[in-house]
C-alpha cells in the first residue's frame, strides 16, 4: 500500500475529526504555495488561497468581464493617464485597520519599489499615486495603460493592511478579504477563518478554511472520496469520466486561461552556455522533436489544448495564421546538423513533483530522444523549481500560468528584458518596443495586429516553448452547494455552502 497515501489519509483524518466544527471547509490543492506576499509570490496555488484573504481593488467575473471588489468605479481621464477609483466604505483590514485612499497608495507604491516584487513589470506604466480624498485614489501613468484595470484584478490590486506590512509579510500576511490568516504549516496546510468585521459577511458561511496541499492527483481524489476533503482542483483528465460517474461528486470542467511552457535558459548565469541556450536551431529543433497532440491523448485523455502560444483559441489575440507544429524528427535532425551542435545534446529538464507533470516529461524525454537529445529530468516541489528558475539554476523548466483575461497578463513579464518572471533572461528590444506599446492601445485591431509581430519573434527564437492550454478541472462533494467556476480557476467562496 503506498504510504503516501496512508500518511496523508491519517493526517486529513485528524483534521476531518478533531478540532473542527461542521463548517469548517477543506480544499486540496497540489502544490505548497511560495511566500504569502502577493507581491513577492508567483504561484497559482498561492493565488487559491489569496481569494479567500486577500480582496484586490477589482475581481474578474465569469464571462472574464471586470467587476468591482475593493473599488466600486472607476475611469479615465480625457488623455487615459489619469485613473480614477472610487473606494468602497466600510472596509476594514484583518488587524482593524481602516481601509482607505492612503492604503492603496501604499499598496501600489510598495508592489512598485520593493526590491524583490514580482509586480514591478505590471504597474511599470504608474508614475504616482495621488490620495484625493479618504475615498477617492488617482493614479497617474506615464503613457496610456490599457492593461491596468487587468492589472489591478490579481495580485498588483491585492490590498495589504499598511501597519501589519511593515513586519514580514510572508509569513503572517495582512489583508481585507472574506478570511483572516491563522496558521501556516509548511507542505501541511494553511488555515484561514472568517472574518467577523467583513464587509460582506453575509455571503461567506464556512467558519474555517483550510488548503492541504496534496501533490498527487490520485490521492487529492481519494481523500476527497472518503471525506476528508470537501473541494479539489487540477483533478487529473484520467480520472474525469469515473468522478462523473460517482454520485456524491460534482464536476466543474471549465475551459480555461492557464498554459504550460518550457522555459530556456538563454542568458542567465553559467546554466545558460550550452547548445539550447545560446542556438535558437536547436531550441526549434527540440519544439520539432515534440507532438503536442500526443502529449494532449495521452497524459489528458484529450481534454486539453495543446497551444503554441500564451493566448488561448478563445482568445480574440489568438494569431489564426501561427500554425502549431507538427513533429518533425527530419528537419528537428536538419537543424541540429546546422547548428553543428555534438550529438547527443544534453539537456537537464526541471518538472514539478506531481505524476502528471513527471509523465508529461517523460514523454518530451522519449520524443526528443529520437531527434538526438539525451533529456536529464530533475522533479522537485513547485515553489523550489520556480525559486530555482528565478536564481538561473536551470537549462530549461516547465512551469505554468494560470492565465490572464487581458493578454499583457500572459506574455509581458515572461519575455520582454526587464520582465519580472523573464527566469532565462531573453531579451530583444524589437520585441520589448512592440509589447510595451501594446500595453497603451486601447483599439483592439490594433493590439492584435501588435501581438501578431511579437509572436512571430517568440515562435522564430523559441525562448518559451508553449504546449498545451489546462481546463479548469475541479471536483466537489455534492454537499457543496452554491459554486459557480470561472475560467480563471480561482475557488470564489462568495455564496458557497453546505446543503443542509
Amino acid at each position: 500500500m503506498n504510504p503516501v497515501r496512508l500518511l496523508t489519509g491519517a493526517l486529513l483524518l485528524t483534521i476531518g475529526t478533531t478540532a473542527f466544527a461542521e463548517t469548517t471547509l477543506r480544499i486540496g490543492i497540489q502544490d505548497d504555495p511560495d511566500v504569502l506576499d502577493p507581491h513577492r509570490s508567483r504561484t497559482y496555488s498561492g493565488r487559491l488561497v489569496y481569494t479567500a484573504l486577500c480582496d484586490k481593488l477589482v475581481d474578474v467575473a465569469p464571462d472574464l468581464t471586470f467587476v468591482p471588489q475593493l473599488a466600486t468605479g472607476w475611469s479615465w481621464s480625457d488623455d487615459n493617464l489619469t485613473l480614477t477609483m472610487t473606494l468602497r466604505e466600510g472596509v476594514t483590514f484583518h488587524d482593524g485597520e481602516a481601509f482607505d485612499a492612503a492604503s492603496v497608495k501604499f499598496n501600489l507604491d510598495r508592489a512598485r519599489t520593493l526590491p524583490d516584487s514580482l509586480r514591478k513589470s505590471e504597474l511599470a506604466s504608474i508614475e504616482h499615486v495621488d490620495v484625493i480624498d479618504p475615498k477617492t485614489v488617482a493614479i497617474k501613468v506615464k503613457q496610456p495603460d490599457a492593461t491596468l484595470i487587468a492589472q489591478l484584478s490579481d495580485r498588483a490590486g491585492m490590498m495589504l493592511a499598511p501597519n501589519a506590512s511593515q513586519s514580514d509579510v510572508g509569513s503572517k500576511p495582512v489583508c481585507s478579504g472574506p478570511y483572516k490568516f491563522v496558521q501556516r504549516v509548511q507542505q501541511d496546510r494553511i488555515v484561514l477563518e472568517r472574518f467577523d468585521h467583513y464587509w460582506n459577511k453575509q455571503a461567506y458561511h464556512f467558519d474555517k478554511v483550510i488548503f492541504l496541499p496534496i501533490p498527487d492527483t490520485s490521492v487529492r481524489l481519494a481523500n476527497l472520496r472518503s471525506g476528508d476533503l470537501d473541494i479539489v482542483e487540477r483533478v487529473a483528465p484520467t480520472d474525469i469520466k469515473a468522478v462523473k460517474d460517482d454520485r456524491n461528486l460534482t464536476v466543474y470542467n471549465t475551459p480555461g486561461l492557464g498554459y504550460m511552457q518550457l522555459m530556456v535558459n538563454v542568458a542567465n548565469g553559467d546554466k545558460a552556455k550550452n547548445p539550447l541556450g545560446s542556438d535558437k536551431r536547436v531550441r526549434k529543433a527540440f519544439e520539432l522533436a515534440m507532438d503536442r497532440d500526443a502529449i494532449n491523448q495521452v497524459v489528458f485523455e484529450g481534454l486539453y489544448a495543446p497551444g503554441n502560444q500564451p493566448f488561448p483559441q478563445s482568445s480574440p489575440y489568438f494569431d489564426k495564421e501561427l500554425p502549431l507544429p507538427s513533429r518533425d524528427i527530419a528537419k528537428s535532425q536538419a537543424l541540429l546538423a546546422e547548428a553543428g551542435v555534438k550529438l547527443p545534446v544534453n539537456v537537464e529538464l526541471k518538472v514539478g513533483n506531481t505524476p502528471v507533470s513527471q509523465q508529461v516529461g517523460q514523454i518530451i524525454q522519449a520524443m526528443t530522444s529520437e531527434a538526438g537529445f539525451n533529456v536529464n529530468l530533475v522533479a522537485t516541489e513547485y515553489a523550489t523549481l520556480l525559486n530555482e528558475q528565478q536564481s538561473g539554476n536551470f537549462q530549461v523548466g516547465m512551469s505554468a500560468w494560470s492565465g490572464r483575461p487581458d493578454p499583457d497578463g500572459n506574455i509581458h513579464q515572461f519575455v520582454t528584458c526587464k520582465g519580472n518572471q523573464n527566469d532565462g533572461h531573453y531579451c530583444n528590444p524589437k520585441l520589448d518596443e512592440l509589447l510595451n506599446k501594446a500595453r497603451t492601445v486601447n483599439d483592439q485591431a490594433q493590439r492584435q495586429d501588435l501581438y501578431r509581430q511579437a509572436m512571430t519573434i517568440v515562435a522564430d527564437e523559441a525562448p518559451n516553448i508553449y504546449l498545451y492550454f489546462e481546463p479548469r478541472l475541479i471536483v466537489a462533494n455534492r454537499k457543496v452547494t452554491g459554486y459557480v467556476s470561472n475560467p480563471d480557476g480561482l475557488i470564489r467562496l462568495a455564496n458557497v455552502s453546505f446543503a443542509q
